[in-house]
């Protein structure tokens, strides 16, 4: 999940290399550092904390035209000084930066240890430039060098290098991101295509076994053993200017309030006449599916919950399944399966491998993903784009927002298509609203009274949320978000599951946020009422024409629309809710600690 950085050209490397890691803080935060190759060696600089912490203590003599960056999240050791990539051998003369994570570490430690080599850190990173030097020291040139080091790693990996003496940046990929940025006047690699988007939108997104050789006026792709491959050059549809907080104090907060533009960008050309298409033709992908699979992790699989129950009223066998679960809790999957990977970053290491395993069965697979190029959208048979743009902020917002939508339309295409399966019945009722959305959302985002009451709510010890229905995956994601990013306890339920348990730890401190959607909500006012009589205060989220918004305590509204839409938009309301609680309390919003954006190691 860390994030790394490349430059390659013939201008000053170091503050682009800094203003990259700035751009790719929200794949890690614990520790930051740069290395950079001037003509003189290779020189270093990192430490522990954010980048802005690593710019205050730049040495004035780090300068050159060939470098490489990283911002890290914690998997080997401590956030400290010493396990800061990037990692160097023991004279300094190689420098690698790695995303992923080392499986044989310890065997490879334990043999280069025997062979003098003196190690700093905790990191499992740390015996790749070792593993250099020590084919260097056997004669052989660096590129050379790097690939046998390559070849004896175990595990996943995006590394980048750099060697003294030469103006080359040596990189290799397997089973993390990795993305080559063609920019005028050089190149950049970098885990994520923010990092350099100011620079370029012109990109190559590499593949498990490249490995890559960039020079100030050249680039090589290869595989391991040195034979040239083609990779196809993409264009990224993303404006710089997404990737930015502009005016916004948090970019979770520009992310809450550019929900509407992404929806408009999600719906926009996919529905005719009550008659939903994608830019990606599902027929043939659909023929013959009796039942569907969506696999995902985190706000992907609250997303995924969501989509499920349309898929279901549509008369689609359907099942939900964690990602990480996927081994232990998947059912019979074969050729007349479809596997659903809903991943924001399409390399969510759980999703991919779950995937994997499907397809290993016989299932057909389709990727819903947020970023063209993705080690998702490359694997799955076809790819669904939600069209949402750069999402920075670590607590996602309206990626969810936009992957409840796709899946929604998709819950549509595929009635037409699965045997036995129906369209809703209010399904062009549903589809008629849909336009109407970004709309509602920025009635939302003008009207709400989230922030005040976030003052009231400051006291209290516990969160809970309820939901039935669809009304239960936006209660999850609501509780989700709250914990991210307030550090204060929260919880989603079922409604109807309140009295099997968790009432017992319902107080007058414990508000209770119940999520209406017009539909199904008879449990969630029942288990409201029963919480609110034993002192909790509640608060209703949803239309103004509630029966229980008389009731409550407190009422964020939401316009009055298809019950569906009426999900999404109580969504944002408890966005806001979280953002602003988590504001009053001083919290880093957009760097929640111990977590990171793309979790992509297992």
């Amino acid at each position: 999940m860390c994030g790394i950085i490349a430059r390659v050209g013939h201008d000053e490397a170091t503050e682009t290399l800094l203003s990259a890691l700035e751009n790719l803080e929200y794949r890690g935060y614990d520790s930051a550092g740069i290395a950079v190759q001037n003509g003189s060696g290779v020189k270093v600089q990192k430490c522990s904390g954010a980048v802005s912490e690593l710019k205050s203590r730049l040495d004035d003599r780090l300068h050159g035209t060939v470098g490489i960056g990283h911002t890290r999240w914690s998997t080997h050791g401590p956030p400290t000084d010493e396990n800061a990539h990037p990692h160097t051998d023991t004279v300094g003369d190689v420098a690698v930066v790695h995303n992923g994570v080392i499986d044989n570490h310890d065997e490879l430690r334990a043999e280069l240890r025997e062979k003098g080599h003196v190690f700093d850190s905790d990191t499992d990173t740390e015996v790749i430039p070792h593993l250099i030097n020590e084919h260097i020291e056997r004669g052989i040139d660096a590129e050379r060098a790097i690939r046998c080091a390559v070849d004896e790693l175990e595990g996943s990996y995006a590394i980048a290098a750099i060697v003294d003496g030469e103006e080359r940046v040596y990189a290799a990929r397997k089973g993390s991101p990795l993305v080559l940025g063609l920019a005028d006047g050089g190149w950049f690699l970098a885990s994520d295509v923010p990092a350099f988007l100011e620079h370029t939108d012109e990109v190559i997104y590499l593949e498990d076994g490249d490995f890559v050789v960039l020079e100030p006026e050249t680039y090589a792709i290869t595989d391991l053993e040195g034979r040239p491959v083609e990779r196809s050059t993409d264009t990224v549809d993303w404006d710089p200017g997404d990737a930015g907080k502009g005016e916004y104090d948090h970019y979770m907060l520009k992310e809450i309030h550019h929900q509407p533009t992404a929806l408009s960008n999600t719906i926009d050309g996919r529905v005719d006449d009550g008659t939903v298409a994608f830019e990606t033709p599902l027929s043939q992908l659909v023929a013959n599916i009796e039942t569907v699979q969506l696999v995902a992790c985190g706000t992907s699989y609250h997303a995924s919950m969501f989509g499920a129950q349309l898929f279901r009223s549509a008369g689609i066998p359907t099942e939900v399944i964690r990602a990480s679960e996927y081994e232990a809790m998947a059912g019979p999957v074969d050729e007349r399966s479809l596997v659903v990977a809903v991943t924001q970053s399409g390399e969510t290491a759980d999703t991919l491998d779950a995937v994997r395993k499907a397809a290993g069965r016989g299932a057909k697979s389709l990727a819903v993903t947020n970023v063209v190029g993705s080690t998702a959208a490359r694997e799955a048979d076809e790819a669904i784009y939600i069209r949402a743009g750069p999402e920075v902020g670590v607590a996602a917002t309206k990626t969810f927002s936009s992957q409840a939508v796709t899946l929604a339309l998709l819950s549509q295409r595929l009635a037409g298509a699965v045997p036995d399966a129906t369209p809703r019945a209010d399904g062009n009722a549903m589809l008629e609203a849909l336009p109407d959305l970004p709309a509602h959302v920025e009635t939302v985002l003008e009207t709400s009274r989230a922030d005040s009451l976030a003052r009231d709510l400051l006291e209290d010890r516990s969160y809970f949320f309820l939901g039935s229905g669809l009304g239960h995956s936006v209660a999850l994601e609501g509780a989700l978000k709250f914990k991210e990013i307030t550090y204060e306890h929260a919880e989603g339920f079922a409604a109807g599951e309140l009295k099997h348990g968790p009432l017992a730890l319902v107080t007058e401190e414990s508000p209770v946020f119940a999520v209406y959607t017009a539909s199904e909500d008879e449990k969630t006012e029942l288990n409201a009422t029963e919480a609110q009589s034993r002192g909790a205060p509640v608060v209703a989220v949803g239309p103004n024409d509630h029966p229980l918004v008389d009731d409550a305590d407190a009422h964020l509204s939401v316009p009055d629309t298809h019950p569906v839409w009426t999900a999404l938009l109580a969504n944002v309301q408890l966005q806001l809710v979280s953002y602003h609680v988590a504001d009053l309390l001083g919290r880093p919003i957009d760097k929640p600690r111990n977590l990171a954006k793309s979790v992509t190691v297992e």
